[in-house]
């Protein structure tokens, strides 16, 4: 109901000054995306760290517990949530086993809370349970009781709520002999319990047997029912599921080979053995290993229904991409490793051997040297070569003290410094000679190559002084001391792009710009309310530089006047790290005490960039000098290395310069996550030459022409490659494993012949044999015979059925009668006399285009609803399908990418370019960027209405607008005064609307164009396109007009035609989320205002029935379905013949951005259309305080230009 109350406190008329406003969409624009989420593994130090609940299972890290969900249209686990609200170590979890949305956690800080995990709010906390609980569970004999336990008892039963609310101590369950790590309460069994303890022994408790008498079990048996082995790693905690999480099986997507096993459920045999006929628990086990691995195991099928090794478990301390490859990031953590991440996929791809200790800091070796330097608490600094993942160097001389930074040199690969707690900063070869030893008069945390002079070194020190160091001298002093900061100092970080510049972040919550060639502080950015840690500039924009604090944020700042462009809430606890990759400037990652690793997309910070890349304009608008990009208020310029050779290179080119521009562009500013895999597409859809196309294309999604060929390949590959000496990184497969993979790519690409043989090599005779009649009955005989030869050479009496099947009788009477087995070499003889062992036909298949389309779009759709919507477009390009890759690229919200991407593909992609165009030029229509909207609306063939609406919407002086209206090519305000009134003497209503919007007397049209759609509406055969011209034309006048007290009737009938026509068009769009919330903005708008509109609030409720009961379109929380009735059949019948089809194709279906499935940690927000927790990116309305999603708000905006509000204001959420 909350809309309901924002529309109450909006029914004065409103006087809102049009500064504020433009603030506001102003305020929005510039927002830092979350792409990317490397979630925590599991903790090895508690036992009592997974738990499942129907079709939920959860794990903690150190300080967070993710909870993971079955998405049951694709069969595989989501991340949902991330619940962070303790601030020490968690200790044990558990779920309500009455009810599945209530959630119980313990951390050592002694505190236990419970969750509501729908809402991921707090529903009790018990502040001291006087003992670190090791582990808890749900009464059996109450809904709302927990109990806990630590050491050695006793057990404690807490009652939330109800008469008895409080905690009271088990009589029984206290003094044990050794401590507990776990215990469960039986399911069946009321009130009996069971402890582990550390000692490996089991306590059961009975309250029905003699009272109080513990009985101590060592329970032995002895043969287990069943083992698996699952994993090299240890286990560590494991949680059966009570019952498994319930499959629809027609749900199974065909595309999804990563976790569902192609076989259905296994179903067991007729005849069973005792031994297997115990069926095993009800079948999956979430299972936790030493190395953070999570997975929910199918004991049945035994097989993964979801696998995520290796996340780091504790704090993340760095992070840092690899120089030559900036698909590959490693991370430092506290756990002891150093890893490697592919980002593209989120998953690990090396570990450092051992356990270190803490490693603090790491250091990339220089290009393509594949060594990375580590710095550690107690163990020294170390050189890791990744590639043969062994350590090749240790460096041992701060002894045992600390050390917090260690930095490769990228001038001289030959020398790396390290700082550490015994005050020094050391500076030495790689193969250890030391060359400088630098003493501090205090611990020493930060240090910093230049950028620009190989021998200069800054450091940042415990005495809140920042130092330069010039090593071509031999004085051990340093050259420059700069004093400012109010506690010590931690990072520094040199400009890469300004000489002499450099940045440091403290503990007194600031960071402070130097500047070497004054000897000055030239500014402090204030805004952090805790010590800074990350920092970062930006490689290509000069004044852009981000940092990470204690306080879990990060900004962005402009360093230019100190203002702070955004600050990003979602870590759940301190930020350490911030880096990005020299060719992807705009790509940052950011690492932190909450064991996760983020991936955030700067680019709209910078978004004008590309649209003076995307509409032609000069060199200089996109491209400059550092002077120049430093300019106050100035446009943001690239001043780096990339965006230069971006223009040498285009220099040289004679032809398609204007596509290599969008592409090698569009590329730099996008974040991972499939850009690079979608151009090669591109090209290849038009004709560009096979051979030019990069490695990584087979990797990504290919165009279906290529796929079986490179398919081949990569089978062919996997089948030769040896295994080298150290493996290939992670759990390398062994040769089996490689040849099982490379089967299985045959099998899948029909190459059958192949599959077979491979399955010959690993001796698994029998699928080859089974499949072998696909290639011929001629194949399959041969290899009948030959596995006869080979059993035979055996004397296995298993070679009967292989001779008979393939009538090879003489061979079959020569074995029996080797054996002096006469009789049954007579019966095979006579049998075959007879005919009865003789060859079956072979059936063939035809395999057609429109499966393939089918399953393509269903592939799409999998990334699509994953947030990945490059990747869908990348689907639906793989078969030729431009219009819906497009689509999917709109809906996704990439407007920018579908642009570049529009304008190369040419013609087969022109109708939903210009939508783009349209769409984006209605981003830029705001203060600084006018003249970039009418660019891009120039663009678009026959654009009179559309700079028209612009024009309209302008809100300058009369000179200003008169400017704008002639940059446009249309007649000045006088001018279109004097056309608007002969347009209305004509009868010509569409027209009079639009000169009046862009007369001096906007508010004329306002007249005109709501009297001609309520006429409409009073027409019984009205249709959405009849009304909706005019109504879009309306919605582009003057919000400084529109918002007069004078206007108010006016007003409040454009708000209400617009909000029903919206839903109308929200029902043809399949915008199904935000269908109800324009029924009800409209319904309470008409209850509140004094309006005369041709539209019954009754009348809008019996639509909206009908729509609901005819699409199935029911809340969650809401009854259960029943069929519509005959009158609802004809009332939604009805309104799809007002709604007629959807222009663009491939538009229909909700609006999902890049992110939206990424759970936020710390920065929960309601919805004010849903009154639920809002999943990923939020969008805030002019009020500051009411949040929608940014896909709601998207799809908003694109049925009804008006905010939820009722203000009359434009909503801008592009």
């Amino acid at each position: 109901d909350s809309c309901t109350t924002s529309l109450e406190s909006i029914s004065l008329p409103v006087f809102w000054c049009l500064c504020s406003l433009l603030c506001v969409s102003q305020i929005k624009m510039s927002q830092v995306k979350q792409v990317g989420l490397l979630a925590a593994g599991c903790q090895p130090w508690n036992k009592d760290v997974c738990a499942a609940s129907e079709d939920r299972f959860a794990y903690c890290a150190t300080l967070a517990i993710y909870v993971y969900q079955l998405d049951h249209r694709y069969n595989e686990f989501k991340l949902r949530a991330i619940m962070s609200e303790h601030k020490k170590t968690i200790t044990a979890i558990s779920w309500c086993p009455h009810n599945p949305e209530v959630f119980a956690s313990a951390s050592a800080d002694n505190l236990l809370i419970i969750w509501n995990v729908a809402e991921q709010k707090i529903v009790a906390r018990l502040d001291n349970t006087k003992g670190i609980p090791a582990s808890l569970s749900w009464c059996w004999n109450a809904g709302d009781g927990v109990a806990f336990v630590s050491h050695r008892g006793p057990l404690y039963l807490w009652a939330i709520s109800g008469l008895d609310a409080g905690v009271t101590i088990h009589k029984e369950a206290h003094s044990f002999l050794s401590d507990i790590c776990l215990f469960r309460w039986h399911p069946v069994k009321k009130g009996k319990v069971v402890f582990g303890h550390t000692d490996g022994s089991l306590s059961i408790f009975q309250p029905d047997s003699q009272v109080g008498v513990l009985r101590i079990w060592n329970v032995s048996r002895s043969t287990p029912l069943d083992n698996f082995k699952l994993k090299k790693t240890g286990f560590h905690a494991l949680h059966v599921l009570n019952s498994p999480p319930a499959k629809k099986c027609n749900s199974i997507s065909p595309t999804k080979s990563h976790y569902t096993s192609s076989t259905s459920e296994a179903v067991p045999p007729p005849t069973l053995s005792q031994n297997q006929a115990f069926s095993l628990p009800p079948g999956h086990a979430v299972c936790c290993f030493m190395d953070g691995g999570v997975g929910l195991y199918d004991m049945g099928a035994k097989k993964w229904d979801f696998l995520r090794d290796l996340g780091h478990v504790e704090t993340i301390f760095d992070c840092k991409f690899k120089p030559d490859d900036p698909n590959l990031l490693a991370t430092a953590s506290f756990d002891g490793t150093i890893k490697v991440w592919d980002i593209n996929t989120l998953t690990a791809v090396y570990t450092s051997p051992g356990n270190e200790g803490v490693v603090y800091s790491l250091s990339w070796a220089p290009g393509d040297l594949n060594c990375i330097a580590g710095a550690t608490s107690r163990n020294g600094a170390f050189i890791w070569d990744v590639k043969k993942g062994k350590m090749i160097t240790r460096f041992n001389e701060h002894g045992n003290h600390g050390i917090f930074c260690i930095a490769w040199s990228h001038k001289d690969s030959k020398r790396i410094a390290t700082c550490s707690g015994d005050g020094f900063c050391i500076i030495r070869t790689i193969d250890g000679r030391v060359l400088h030893k630098y003493k501090h008069p205090a611990a020493v945390f930060g240090c910093d190559w230049s950028q620009n002079n190989k021998d200069m070194i800054a450091t940042g020190c415990e005495d809140k002084n920042v130092r330069v160091y010039y090593l071509a001298t031999s004085s051990d002093q340093p050259l420059k001391v700069f004093t400012g900061h109010l506690a010590k100092v931690f990072h520094v970080r040199w400009s890469p792009l300004r000489e002499g510049i450099l940045c440091s972040g403290s503990d007194d919550g600031t960071v402070r710009i130097w500047d070497y060639t004054q000897d000055a502080c030239i500014n402090v950015l204030s805004g952090h309310t805790a010590p800074v840690r990350g920092l970062m500039w930006n490689t290509e924009v000069p004044y852009l530089l981000t940092s990470g604090s204690w306080d879990y944020t990060i900004k962005v700042w402009d360093t230019r006047d100190g203002t702070c462009l955004d600050t990003c809430y979602d870590h759940g606890a301190d930020v350490y790290g911030l880096t990005c990759h020299p060719s992807r400037p705009f790509t940052m990652a950011s690492c932190s005490r909450d064991s996760t690793v983020r991936l955030w997309s700067l680019t709209p910070l910078i978004a004008p960039l590309l649209v003076n890349v995307l509409a032609d304009h000069s060199w200089d608008d996109i491209i400059g000098n550092t002077d120049r990009a430093m300019v106050p208020g100035a446009t943001p310029l690239l001043c780096g290395k990339v965006s230069r050779d971006i223009k040498q290179e285009l220099d040289k080119l004679s032809s398609e310069v204007r596509v290599k521009k969008l592409r090698w562009f569009s590329e730099c500013f996008s974040p991972p996550g499939g850009s690079h895999n979608l151009w090669d597409l591109v090209s290849v859809i038009n004709g560009q030459d096979d051979s030019l196309l990069p490695q990584s294309y087979g990797k990504g999604i290919m165009h279906m022409k290529h796929l079986v060929r490179f398919k081949t390949s990569e089978a062919q590959e996997l089948t030769i490659v040896k295994m080298s000496k150290f493996g290939g990184g992670i759990g390398a497969p062994s040769k089996e494993e490689r040849l099982r993979d490379a089967a299985e790519i045959h099998l899948r690409l029909g190459q059958i012949q192949r599959y077979c043989e491979l399955m010959v090599e690993l001796g698994e005779w029998d699928k080859a044999l089974s499949v072998a009649p696909g290639v011929s009955i001629k194949y399959w005989k041969k290899l009948m015979q030959r596995r006869a030869d080979q059993l035979m050479q055996e004397e296995n009496h298993d070679v009967i059925p292989y001779c008979i099947a393939t009538g090879d009788v003489r061979k079959l009477v020569n074995f029996f009668t080797a054996r002096g087995q006469l009789n049954e070499a007579l019966l095979v003889a006579q049998g075959a006399c007879e005919g009865n062992i003789h060859v079956p036909q072979t059936a063939c298949n035809l395999c057609c285009s429109r499966l393939l389309q089918c399953v393509c779009k269903e592939l799409a759709e999998w990334y699509f609803q994953d947030g990945r919507a490059v990747l869908a477009a990348c689907c639906h390009l793989a078969v030729d399908n431009t219009e819906l890759a497009m689509a999917s690229l709109i809906r996704g919200n990439e407007l920018e990418l579908a642009v570049c991407v529009g304008l190369v593909l040419g013609e087969s992609a022109n109708q939903a370019t210009h939508y783009v165009l349209e769409l984006l030029a209605r981003k830029y229509m705001t203060t600084p960027t006018w003249d970039l909207a009418a660019d891009l609306l120039q663009m678009i063939p026959d654009n009179e209405v559309l700079l028209a609406k612009l024009c309209a919407f302008y809100p300058g002086s009369s000179s200003e607008i008169d400017q704008i209206h002639e940059k446009c090519g249309l007649p000045s305000l006088e001018e279109c005064q004097a056309l608007a009134e002969s347009a209305v003497s004509e009868g010509d209503i569409f027209n009079a609307v639009k000169y009046y919007l862009m007369s001096p007397e906007p508010e004329a049209a306002l007249l005109v164009g709501i009297a001609h759609v309520k006429e409409q509406l009073s027409d019984s055969d009205w249709t959405v396109d009849s009304v909706h011209p005019i109504l879009d034309l309306l919605g582009y006048i003057r919000t400084d007009r529109l918002i007069l007290a004078k206007f108010t009737e006016a007003r409040s009938e454009l708000l209400i035609l617009s909000g029903y026509i919206g839903a109308l068009l929200a029902i043809r769009r399949q915008y199904s989320s935000i269908v109800p919330a324009l029924y009800e903005y409209t319904s309470q708008l008409m209850k509140r205002r004094e309006v005369s509109v041709p539209l019954q609030i009754e009348q809008l409720s019996v639509e909206l029935e009908a729509w609901m009961a005819c699409t199935h379109s029911r809340g969650p929380d809401e009854a259960p379905y029943t069929p519509p009735s005959e009158a609802q059949k004809a009332e939604h019948a009805h309104l799809l013949d007002r709604l007629q089809e959807e222009p663009l194709r491939g538009l229909e279906g909700p609006d999902y951005v890049t992110g939206s499935n990424l759970p936020s940690h710390s920065d929960v927000q309601v919805s004010c259309f849903t009154g639920l927790r809002i999943q990923g990116p939020v969008f805030f309305l002019e009020d500051g305080k009411s949040a929608i999603s940014l896909n709601d708000a998207l799809m908003w905006a694109k049925v009804n230009p008006f905010s939820p509000l009722g203000t009359g204001v434009r909503l801008n959420p592009f």
